[in-house]
């Protein structure tokens, strides 16, 4: 029997550090559970001391995952942060803490400003401080793949001995050769005293495209757990790609004597709905779950394929999840149809947000001919967005086309009921909507992306928006939309992105 390999999901943690990529506590719930359907062993929910929004979060995963995998919050080496981690871990069944700091000569020369000695002794002292709260503990040595490896090895040999169940090896920068990171983990395990009763974790990051191979490198080496993120999203050029490592370890379990307990028919969906809320396509050549993964243009491969599928694909399709059924639903479709399609996509509604879900449902389902998977998400997605929304769109209508001067007239109704039109102009549709909403909103701030894309095939497909505004301090908002109408989702968009800017005030001011 080869080994199991735990997946550390920190996509709601690391990967929402990538620019742009922040979820509310909404949307990341939404992640949290399609996590738990996949079958991860550890969420990493976000770093609770950081802002009241990842405090709010992280409580709230740990209140919603109420069997299997376990709740993570980040900290750092701080006592503040570690109280706050537990206090916001506390309806958790399975809370861990994860803290640490850096290890390497620049992050204690630079950044610290410590020596080893003082380093190692704040190590100590923040396991045992994490341990009084709870009884898993992860330590994690920032940097560790540029750190001194005789240092790494006190360092180590020190937080087992405080009491640490889990011990993080992060290539922070994703310098090391996968061979060279391996060999870390081969010599801590030969090296240091009752390492063999721990997790020993890897983390790594994609700076020279090299994430994967040295995740499975460590596992290899003796690793036990593997931290990644869903699509690779994370801090810079990315981390490891959960997808990935789990199916490479799939296909060469013996080789590395290893396995997971991740259902694959989940990966494909899993990457569409992280790809939907956090605003980061897939690229097509994505290993696994891209557009092309199975798709074969030259004429060789493709008559390969129709001979035999394993001569070009080393993975079946279904196995991933890729080629589920795309239609199942139409505007004939009754309450009871449209509930069991979204349970089996892992989304559940009360009974009185469901009625607006499947109202929702019939106005897209009667401009469209088949309604996909896809717009179900995106139905979803946009119901989650509106429900705390400070500022609604009753109605835009806009006026444009050569010669004419675009024109753009809007309607919004604010959260005690008030509404409000405004109209503008400008240099195109879109531009003439945003006027009219700044028109009504009264707030400074940049829009510096905009992006559209079909979720679907066909040209009724629904359009989604997906744009991000900064504030005077430079603070990045990213707000998405969609509709039939891209206008319409435009503005949607538009309002999202506002909304979120506003809430985030108002809880910088204690509202």
């Amino acid at each position: 029997m080869t080994r199991k390999i735990a997946i550390f999901d920190t996509t709601l943690r690391d990967g929402e550090q990538s620019p742009g990529a922040s979820m509310n506590t909404q949307e990341k719930l939404i992640v949290a559970r399609e996590l738990v359907r996949m079958g991860v062993d550890v969420i990493e929910a976000g770093f609770p001391i950081s802002s009241p929004g990842d405090f709010k979060s992280v409580a709230a995963i740990a209140r919603a995952v109420d069997d299997g995998a376990v709740v993570c919050a980040l900290t750092r080496a701080v006592d503040t942060d570690i109280d706050t981690a537990a206090e916001a871990l506390a309806g958790a069944r399975r809370p861990r803490i994860h803290t640490g700091l850096g290890v390497s000569p620049s992050h204690l020369h630079e950044k610290l400003r410590m020596s080893e000695d003082e380093c190692l002794e704040r190590a100590v002292a923040c396991v045992r401080r994490a341990r009084r709260h709870v009884d898993d503990v992860e330590f994690y040595a920032e940097d560790a793949g540029r750190s001194d490896q005789e240092f790494l090895v006190r360092i180590v040999q020190a937080v087992v001995d405080a009491g640490a169940t889990v011990v993080n090896i992060p290539d922070t920068t994703g310098y090391l050769l996968p061979w060279a990171y391996g060999a870390r983990f081969a010599d801590l395990l030969e090296r240091v005293d009752g390492i063999e009763d721990v997790t020993l974790a890897c983390h790594t990051h994609d700076d020279l495209g090299m994430a994967t191979a040295s995740a499975l490198e460590a596992v290899r080496c003796g690793a036990t757990q593997v931290e990644c993120t869903v699509n690779g999203i994370g801090e810079r050029a990315g981390n490891s790609s959960l997808e990935e490592v789990v199916m490479a370890i799939r296909m060469h379990g013996p080789e590395v004597d290893a396995h997971t307990d991740i259902d694959p028919h989940e990966l494909t969906r899993a990457s569409r709905l992280v790809s939907s809320i956090t605003g980061i396509g897939v690229p097509p050549n994505k290993a696994v779950v891209g557009a092309n993964a199975f798709a074969h243009s030259s004429g060789i491969h493709q008559d390969g394929v129709l001979k035999a599928r394993d001569t070009y694909e080393i993975i079946d399709p279904a196995v991933v999840g890729a080629d589920r059924t795309k239609l199942v639903l139409t505007a004939r479709s009754g309450h009871a149809a449209l509930r069991h399609r979204y349970a089996e996509l892992g989304l559940v509604f009360p009974e009185g947000e469901f009625d607006q879900i499947y109202q929702a449902f019939l106005e897209v389902a009667d401009k469209k001919k088949e309604v996909y998977d896809e717009d179900l998400e995106s139905i979803a997605s946009e119901f989650e967005r509106s429900v705390a929304a400070i500022w609604k769109l009753k109605a835009v209508q806009i006026s444009c086309g050569f010669p004419l001067t675009p024109t753009a007239t809007v309607t919004l109704v604010d959260e005690d009921g008030n509404t409000t039109t405004a109209c503008a102009y400008g240099t195109g549709p879109i531009d003439a909507a945003y006027e009219a909403v700044n028109g009504i909103v009264q707030l400074d701030y940049d829009l510096d992306e905009f992006s559209i894309k079909s979720a679907t095939r066909g040209v009724d497909a629904l359009g989604e928006v997906t744009l991000r505004i900064a504030n005077a301090s430079g603070e990045v908002f990213t707000g998405r939309g969609s509709d039939n109408d891209i206008i319409v989702a435009s503005t949607k968009a538009y309002l999202n992105a506002i909304n979120r800017l506003l809430t985030a005030e108002r809880e910088d001011s204690g509202e």
